[in-house]
């Protein structure tokens, strides 16, 4: 068979250089759509979960009831705290942990010979300068006593005297009775009519010094009478007696046990009632203030309390707020009992409100996953939320009446975008 080398090869259409060009162009396309379609699916971070694992509820235009959850314990309205002014040595314990006693009963004995010595000491000491104050008094009341009585007998004697020397004038110069008799009397009447003006100077200017120092005498006993109960009063102060009648909760000590001044000795809580101390989240902390009510159930009832202190220091992630009764307490309560309640921290109003779930420990209330409408999947969304309580959040923005949005925990979705529902 023969071949010719000069015959010139025919190439079909379709490969014909435009052609081909063409076609790389449609390739060309086709794969950047598949890659464009990939990269875009391929930015959704997305979860395939099983929807039994989920709890998801839908958002509703309803009532937000404003109050938090209260978990609290009875306590005392007041406790008193006793305490050992002298210390010493224990010497008897008269009461014990969970007695009643009375006001005034002596609960604590103690012994202390330094304070006993002491007592002795300033006693004596108190007791001369009372002895010296009052003899000081005595001896100006036995002088003005003395004074005015030298007075009266002056006065005495003038009016003795001159009655004396009348009976005798008429009959001066008749010689019944003896002319040096007669000068004598009248020489006494003279003595003593000179001696009144000056005894009654005397008199008056020790008055008045008297009237002065008088006051002060007196004060100074009466400051030294007091001084004397006050220092045998530290005697009885090595008895500690019950300020209040109430029940002791705190009392350990044994005999013979040195104690110091200002120690701690028991603890009292007195016959004024109970309130109630609750534990409330930190989130609350600028809400709750005193007057608020609050609702609790003490044995099946409900019974309205009343916050009237609120202590602003956290700790654990809660802080605390004590509660009265705003009304008669309920029977039989005891210190340490449990109380749950609920505490109003404003008006009830209309909002769109979401059902609370553990969704917002992890997403803050910052976003949630909203359920799409065929029910396939849920799709991250950042909402605005409002006001919350342990069973509502308010929906401020983000969400729609009727929406469903997933409310159980987060965990491990935080950086996803979707969640696929299997």
């Amino acid at each position: 068979m023969t071949i010719s080398m000069d015959r010139p090869i025919k190439r079909p259409k379709w490969k014909s250089r435009p052609a081909m060009i063409g076609a790389a162009a449609v390739g060309a396309l086709a794969l950047v759509a598949v890659l464009g379609l990939a990269v875009s699916r391929s930015s959704v971070r997305s979860l395939r979960v099983p929807a039994s694992n989920l709890t998801i509820e839908a958002a509703a235009q309803g009532v937000f009831h404003d109050f938090t959850p209260l978990q609290g314990k009875v306590t005392p309205k007041d406790t008193l705290y006793l305490d050992t002014s002298l210390g010493g040595q224990v010497a008897e314990v008269l009461v014990q942990a969970g007695d009643r006693v009375v006001k005034g009963q002596p609960m604590i004995k103690f012994t202390n010979h330094d304070v006993e010595l002491d007592v002795l000491q300033r006693e004596a000491v108190a007791s001369q300068g009372l002895t010296i104050a009052q003899q000081y008094q005595t001896t100006l009341e036995q002088s003005h006593a003395a004074n005015e009585r030298q007075l009266q007998q002056i006065d005495y004697d003038i009016v003795r005297l001159r009655r004396a020397l009348d009976r005798r004038k008429e009959y001066e110069g008749q010689g019944v009775f003896p002319q040096e008799q007669l000068d004598q009397i009248k020489d006494e009447l003279d003595h003593n009519l000179k001696q009144r003006p000056v005894q009654a100077a005397t008199n008056k200017a020790q008055d008045d010094i008297r009237k002065a120092q008088l006051p002060e005498i007196k004060e100074n006993i009466a400051n030294l009478q007091r001084s004397m109960k006050q220092i045998v009063a530290r005697l009885d102060d090595l008895t500690v007696k019950a300020t209040v009648t109430g029940r002791i909760t705190v009392l350990d000590l044994k005999i013979g046990q040195n104690v110091k001044p200002g120690d701690r000795l028991a603890e009292l809580v007195p016959d004024t009632g109970f309130k109630v101390a609750a534990d409330v989240d930190e989130y609350y902390l600028p809400r709750v203030r005193t007057g608020q009510s609050a609702m609790a159930d003490f044995n099946g009832k409900e019974v309205r309390l009343k916050a009237i202190r609120v202590y602003p220091q956290v700790k654990d992630g809660v802080f605390t707020v004590d509660l009265a009764f705003d009304g008669p307490q309920p029977e039989g309560l005891t210190t340490g009992a449990a109380v749950q309640g609920r505490l109003s921290l404003g008006g009830d109003q209309p909002a769109l409100v979401l059902p609370a779930g553990a969704f917002l420990e992890r997403s803050g209330g910052d976003y949630v996953f909203v359920v799409s409408p065929d029910g396939h999947h849920a799709d991250r969304r950042r909402i605005k939320l409002g006001r919350r309580n342990s069973e509502q959040v308010e929906v401020l923005s983000g969400l729609k009446p009727g929406e469903r949005v997933v409310t159980s925990d987060y965990e491990g979705y935080e950086k996803l975008d979707r969640i696929e529902f299997q």
